[in-house]
């Protein structure tokens, strides 16, 4: 029986509205983008890397580093409101044209998140596989919580919580879990990959990380909090 084939796709665009030029930014002396892309090279689990950009000067960055990057994005999928999952089709299908196969899985890592460990990568992949589900997303255990401190505006005068419980908790311990994503590891069976219509699958496995190695840069105060909490770390 063949090997499994798995892709893995990495995206960045030029533009940057709340943090300008961040995918160009230095982070511990290389460019942001450099530390996914040697993430997963270092993996050793995926049969292609391949850059998703609409950028000539990444894509040559990504290239250098390792990664294949030979198409440009186009245009509508390279613009703030485009979403992830046609820009994950369209290179899976350019990788599918190029390589002349299909591809089994394909893993989306996200750029802005570069805590990530190479053992997360890997665990993620093995742990999708043994729960046989169609998807993997990861994620931390969220700082808020919509039991206990997270509000909306109820009118102009009053609020209320984002989730009304069914009674009220005194302790956030005492809240039910929540999680929140951190845009580090998506992994999808290729058929759901290309039927997917939500966010998520009927059948997503969620892979939970430390927090400490969750942050993904939005804004200079993410970029700082990388920085801290990277500045310890084996660097790759």
């Amino acid at each position: 029986m063949s090997k499994e084939k798995v892709l893995c796709i990495i995206c960045a665009r030029a533009g940057s509205k709340r943090l300008k030029n961040k995918n160009f930014k230095s982070l511990f002396g290389k460019p942001l983008v450099y530390h996914t892309i040697r993430q997963a090279i270092n993996s050793k689990i995926f049969d292609k890397i391949i850059f998703s950009t609409d950028s000539n000067k990444l894509r040559k960055m990504a290239v250098n580093f390792g990664a294949y990057s030979w198409f440009a994005r186009p245009q509508k999928l390279s613009n703030d409101k485009a979403a992830k999952m046609p820009v994950i089709r369209h290179a899976t299908l350019e990788a599918e044209k190029k390589f002349g196969y299909k591809f089994d899985y394909i893993c989306d890592l996200d750029v802005t998140s570069p805590l990530r460990k190479v053992s997360d990568i890997k665990n993620a992949f093995r742990k999708l596989k043994l729960s046989k589900q169609d998807m993997l997303i990861s994620g931390n255990k969220a700082r808020k919580n919509p039991y206990f401190n997270m509000v909306q505006k109820n009118g102009k005068n009053s609020l209320k919580l984002v989730i009304k419980p069914k009674k009220f908790y005194v302790r956030t311990q005492d809240a039910p879990i929540v999680y929140e994503l951190n845009a580090s590891i998506y992994f999808w069976k290729r058929e759901a990959c290309f039927k997917q219509k939500g966010p998520f699958c009927k059948k997503t496995f969620f892979y939970e990380m430390a927090y400490e190695r969750s942050i993904d840069i939005d804004n200079l105060s993410d970029f700082k909090l990388v920085e801290f909490f990277g500045k310890n770390e084996n660097k790759l």
